[in-house]
């Protein structure tokens, strides 16, 4: 990974946190700081929608997303690779890998970038946890005395509340008042404070279910207000809809009140009122004063709840831990052995046989595939006049060019043999258009090829390319011994294949007719006529894929596999 970011979603924005782009992608970069929809970048939407990951092999070729255009303009991103935080089923945001070349991520990769998600999961689990324990606890020394108690008390949330109540009434001049907590449905009893004719009457009321269609101050705190100042004048009844409160009224002598909700983020949680036995108007400094306590009993009422659940979640992050570790050490031993296969046989094998569990893959068996042979002409000659260290690091150029395409266009690579190159398709998997694979992986080698044949020849040496293609039924297996071992195609079609390289000129890419018949028009061809092949009893008919226009013109130089 080249550069990418990491970005946090809040159920409906990502904004990126952390962010690592090339210099002139500051706009780009701040785009994604300021945040966006998820729902509006098709990238992000999938996540939304449940995807493990979203890969784009080429952002230039994505003209739907905001995102590819300036993302290709201001940073030269391409290939990008996006993987969801996940906890459960709840999307966290999203760690984004891009390169600025067209180059997919792989399976091994992408596995890694999931075990980074994961290890971030948790650490932002913890940090919440760790935040929010120490917000509340921050919180909770507003009031000292208020404070003490809560600390005295843990889990305990009626002597909280009776000192909430005890100092709000004496603070805001009011004789009596009540707290209660909400469950959703109603209103239960948690605290009173006052005249004890009152308070008698608040706890044998018990549960407090408001008329939704009403006016009360109750009813208005469920609607979404968060205080409430109301003044009841003889002769005002007819105004209020509740006749829990009228009653309420007739009790105590209440003439003024405030209500304020307890709310954490939208959720209410209760109420805490005082009231008076006067028309008086409460100050400011005292609504003020009152919605202060009311964020500390919010606090205490947090704080019972995290008490009850960070032990909780402390077992529950621990016991993630031990099932990331021993997914991790899987993991670890699987990419091992993948790695240890990979040394000896394709990559695509290699992932077969580990995700099966045995070799069984490995067992010789019968199967139709197309096989290419590749190799250089006039390379003999190069090899007699250059020194060793020469050939080597053309070798290494040669490889490194040709190599990844085998992987590319996801074929089966049998041999590395000095310049000739072995790879059939359609076998351990089985692929769709198998003869169309190998025509274009061809296709692709010859023109990297190319570039590095250019190169060599201002340097002096002669050298040219060309494949040959053949498609037939072959016998496959594991060959070699307990220390090394390998995996080859066995028959006839290698013998056509490898003689039909052999027979190529520079820059040709000579097909068998079943190859020809198989690609269905897909490859522009050239019939060149029968071949009379060494070692084949009758001819072959031969097709050629001409360069194109742009490519250097064909020249003839002899070479070729001469044994398979």
């Amino acid at each position: 990974m080249q550069f990418g970011s990491l970005q946090l979603f809040d159920g409906e924005y990502f904004r990126a946190v952390a962010t690592r782009y090339p210099p002139g992608a500051e706009a780009f970069d701040d785009r994604l700081r300021q945040g966006y929809r998820g729902a509006d970048v098709p990238l992000t939407r999938s996540l939304l929608n449940g995807a493990r990951f979203t890969q784009v092999p080429d952002l230039a070729a994505e003209a739907d997303d905001p995102f590819a255009r300036p993302a290709v303009e201001f940073a030269g991103l391409h290939s990008l690779l996006v993987l969801p935080l996940r906890k459960e089923d709840a999307l966290l945001g999203a760690i984004v890998c891009a390169r600025q070349e067209v180059r997919p991520f792989s399976d091994k990769e992408i596995a890694l970038l999931q075990n980074f998600a994961a290890q971030a999961v948790i650490a932002m689990e913890n940090a919440r946890l760790l935040t929010e324990t120490r917000e509340a606890l921050e919180q909770q020394t507003a009031t000292a005395e208020v404070l003490r108690v809560i600390n005295s008390s843990p889990g305990d949330l009626a002597p909280v509340f009776d000192a909430m109540l005890e100092k709000a009434t004496r603070l805001c001049e009011a004789p009596f008042g009540n707290l209660r907590t909400w469950d959703g449905d109603r209103f239960q009893f948690g605290a009173v404070y006052g005249d004890p004719q009152f308070s008698d009457w608040v706890r044998r009321r018990g549960p407090v279910q408001p008329n939704r269609d009403g006016n009360s101050p109750l009813e208005r705190i469920i609607k979404g207000e968060q205080v409430v100042r109301f003044t009841v004048r003889p002769g005002d009844e007819a105004l209020w809809n509740s006749a829990g409160f009228m009653e309420m009224v007739k009790v105590s002598g209440m003439r003024s009140g405030i209500l304020v909700a307890l709310r954490k983020d939208d959720g209410l949680l209760g109420t805490i009122s005082v009231y008076r036995q006067d028309v008086r108007p409460f100050l400011d400094e005292q609504v003020s004063l009152l919605q202060n306590f009311a964020a500390q009993a919010v606090i205490a009422m947090e704080n019972a709840r995290l008490l009850g659940e960070l032990r909780q979640r402390t077992d529950e992050v621990a016991e993630l831990n031990r099932g990331l570790e021993a997914r991790v050490a899987e993991q670890v031993e699987e990419l091992g052995r993948v790695g240890r296969l990979k040394r000896f046989l394709a990559p695509q094998l290699a992932e077969l046989i580990v995700s099966q569990g045995d070799e069984k893959i490995l067992e010789s068996h019968r199967r139709d595939i197309v096989v290419v042979f590749c190799d250089l002409r006039g390379y003999t000659a190069f090899t007699e006049t250059a020194e060793p260290e020469e050939v080597l690091e053309f070798l290494r150029e040669y490889h490194g060019a040709l190599g990844p395409l085998v992987s590319q266009f996801e074929g089966t690579l049998d041999q590395f043999s000095g310049d000739g190159i072995m790879v059939f398709f359609n076998d351990p998997v089985p692929c769709p258009d198998p003869a169309e694979r190998a025509v274009k992986m061809a296709m692709a080698m010859r023109e990297a090829a190319d570039t590095l044949i250019v190169d060599w020849r201002e340097r002096g040496r002669d050298l040219g390319f060309g494949a040959g293609i053949a498609q037939g039924y072959a016998t496959l297996g594991q060959i070699g011994f307990s220390d090394r071992s390998g995996y080859t195609a066995i028959g006839t079609v290698c013998n056509v294949a490898a003689r039909l390289c052999a027979e190529a000129k520079d820059g040709q890419i000579l097909l068998s007719q079943r190859v020809n018949v198989a690609l269905k028009g897909s490859v522009a061809t050239d019939q060149i006529g029968s071949l009379a092949l060494k070692g084949l009893t009758q001819p072959v008919v031969a097709y050629n894929v001409p360069l194109a226009t742009s490519q250097r013109a064909l020249r003839v130089i002899e070479g070729g596999p001469q044994s398979v």
